[in-house]
């Protein structure tokens, strides 16, 4: 017997207006899977009942991307990729296009409005374990959308060519001069030219308006697939498809997205827009956090700035990058060789064991050998790519933070702490005190992904319910 086809979907609908868009929409429903994606992914897709004020910011940064790709196209008209006009092109938006100055501020305030929707995003996941099995592709893809979201927001960042973007840039691209062997060419690469110039400008250009988007568009895309495909984790860490009802297949404990959903998240997107136009305003420069008051003077390569710092999403790297001086090598040796003996303990084979003594032996040289200029960019860009190896760091029995011990609860509360001080330690001046207290704040960074897997483990945990609690 011949396989049963897939029936079209026909609309039906009262009065002749009616009638002529369920016309429409039949025709198109059987050329392109419409409904389906309609169903899948809204009005049939089942989430958790029990979602709190945490899941708000998935869909804001939805919003926030949306924004800048519309305001990013609008900007692009009138603004002039070149050093000689960049500067004045934007003046010229911002004085001389209708609506310029909106656009501008909308854009700029939505920088740091998705960056702050983001964090919210993966504490949210911090808390409940949403990288945990079956999701550590979903968060993989999300740590991929955070990359892509640093290297828009830098290459963007140049764009406006005054003196905080010339220098910020400049002092970034520098960073990777310092890497053996590669970092000269590599860097030259990066600007195009020995020095940031027009060529520079030029290629930031290109990535932040046509590159990266393309890129965010895709994981965002992959991101949400593979949520649909395993489904939201809640705030108990139940799975809702381990309960489903016997009649009807769905679960018990899950509502459909739309319209509760929907509903729930209008309610959010509405808060979060008056927040957002009090700051686009009423203080758009955001006390100089937002737009820092030398990208007003145009970029002066013979005028260094006397304090060149980044954006504040970018400061916890950066104190992290400053932390690491010639007299802090001793305390990373002192760290890793106190990790390996942690390791031997914990490792039964013999072979492993040797392996992890010479590995141990020869990163403890290559810290002496190597300019700490280097281990400070190596120690940035792990701080951000650690994140990544999460699913496999946290043992605990229980993935949601409602039912996990103290130990877990201190750590992700001091790591919180410890970031924001990094954060705002990345904003100021270097002194000794300052520095010490980053390289402090640094190990303990550290100390709660690697230490991760024995502490949750250690944890005296309570038992997850089978069924959402609310």
């Amino acid at each position: 017997m011949a396989a049963a086809q897939k029936q079209p979907v026909v609309f039906t609908g009262a009065g002749p207006l009616n009638g002529a868009v369920s016309g429409v929409l039949t025709w198109v429903d059987q050329r392109f899977p419409l409904m389906s994606l309609w169903r899948d992914h809204l009005a049939e897709y089942y989430a958790p009942k029990n979602f709190n004020f945490w899941y708000y910011f998935g869909s804001l940064a939805m919003l926030v991307l949306v924004m800048q790709i519309a305001t990013g196209i609008f900007l692009t008209m009138h603004y002039k990729p070149d050093a000689a006009q960049a500067f004045a092109s934007v003046e010229y938006i911002m004085r001389d296009v209708p609506g310029g100055w909106l656009i501008r501020y909308m854009h700029s305030t939505g920088a740091s409005a998705f960056f702050i929707v983001v964090y919210l995003h993966m504490f949210r996941g911090l808390l409940y374990g949403s990288y945990r099995k079956p999701r550590e592709l979903i968060w993989i893809f999300g740590m991929l959308i955070y990359l892509s979201l640093m290297a828009e927001a830098f290459f963007g960042y140049l764009l406006p060519w005054g003196q905080m973007s010339y220098w910020g840039a400049q002092v970034i691209v520098n960073l990777f001069d310092a890497l053996p062997v590669i970092g000269p060419d590599l860097s030259t690469w990066i600007r195009g030219d020995f020095v940031v110039s027009d060529a520079t400008l030029n290629r930031f250009f290109s990535f932040h308006v046509i590159a990266i988007p393309l890129v965010l568009l895709g994981l965002v895309a992959a991101h949400i697939m593979a949520l649909h495909e395993v489904g939201s984790n809640n705030p108990d860490g139940v799975e809702i498809k381990n309960v489903k009802d016997p009649k009807t297949g769905r679960p018990v404990d899950g509502i459909p997205f739309h319209p509760y959903y929907t509903v729930k998240d209008t309610l959010g997107v509405v808060v979060f827009l008056i927040v957002f136009c009090v700051f686009m305003f009423f203080m758009p420069e955001g006390g100089g956090y937002l737009l820092e008051y030398n990208n007003f003077i145009p970029a002066d390569p013979l005028k260094t700035p006397p304090h060149i710092a980044p954006v504040w999403y970018f400061t916890p790297y950066y104190s992290i990058l400053r932390a690491v001086t010639e007299d802090f090598m001793w305390v990373l040796a002192a760290g890793i060789i106190g990790y390996a003996v942690l390791l031997t303990m914990t490792v039964r084979n013999d072979l492993l064991k040797l392996a992890l003594f010479v590995a141990t032996a020869i990163a403890v040289v290559l810290l002496f050998r190597i300019d700490p200029k280097v281990w400070g960019v190596v120690l940035m860009g792990t701080a951000s790519m650690i994140f990544f190896l999460l699913p496999w760091l946290d043992q605990s029995p229980v993935k949601s933070i409602r039912y996990k011990g103290a130990l877990s609860k201190a750590a992700l509360t001091v790591f919180v702490i410890v970031f924001l001080i990094l954060g705002y330690l990345g904003t100021l001046t270097v002194t000794e005190g300052r520095t010490l207290l980053a390289q402090f704040c640094t190990l303990i960074y550290f100390a709660f992904f690697l230490l991760m897997p024995w502490y949750s483990r250690m944890d005296k945990t309570r038992p997850e319910p089978e069924r959402v609690t609310g």
